[in-house]
């Protein structure tokens, strides 16, 4: 459902407009509560709550992630499953935990050694990273949290007369 703003609801916003229960909109419709509990974690590690607006996990950008997902092509869904699958096999392998039970340096630490090729993303964890981060990042700022709270839009306003540019050497 697209807001009065033109903004779309994430997650249990989305759920009760829809008249759906807040139990029904948790229900993951592709990851297990697993996968989707270490696509929280990342996901509001890369978009934290601070001074200035909640983060990603508050403005619902997990559940947004899992519709996103849940209809995408089988290539993607394997990807994910892959890629959070190599995220949890490699936090065992150095700290001994899985991602949600290492600490939060540790988990800080893994997720810089997978962006280090981001811009040329060659093994399931680096493609896998930038498609957490690039749908991390449009799930939150298409959310009312993001585009609100972060970036303080406004809407469009009405703009009576535009002079155009008044620069000098710009005038005909």
């Amino acid at each position: 459902e697209i807001g009065a703003l033109g903004q779309h609801r994430h997650g249990a916003a989305q759920a009760q407009t829809a008249g759906q229960t807040a139990a029904s909109a948790a229900a993951p419709k592709f990851f297990t509560p697993q996968e989707l509990a270490l696509v929280t974690t990342i996901s509001d590690m890369i978009i934290p709550t601070d001074a200035h607006s909640p983060g990603a996990k508050a403005a619902g950008v997990p559940a947004f992630i899992d519709l996103m997902v849940s209809e995408s092509s089988q290539e993607t869904k394997t990807l994910w499953r892959d890629g959070l699958a190599a995220v949890e096999r490699m936090s065992r392998e150095k700290f001994s935990a899985g991602f949600d039970a290492a600490t939060e340096e540790q988990r800080t630490k893994l997720l810089t050694d997978i962006s280090k090729d981001e811009r040329k993303p060659k093994t399931v964890e680096e493609r896998f990273w930038v498609a957490i981060k690039n749908l991390t990042i449009d799930g939150y700022y298409t959310s009312e949290i993001g585009i609100h709270q972060d970036l303080h839009y406004k809407g469009n306003s009405f703009v009576k007369e535009f002079k155009g540019c008044t620069h000098p050497e710009h005038q005909a």
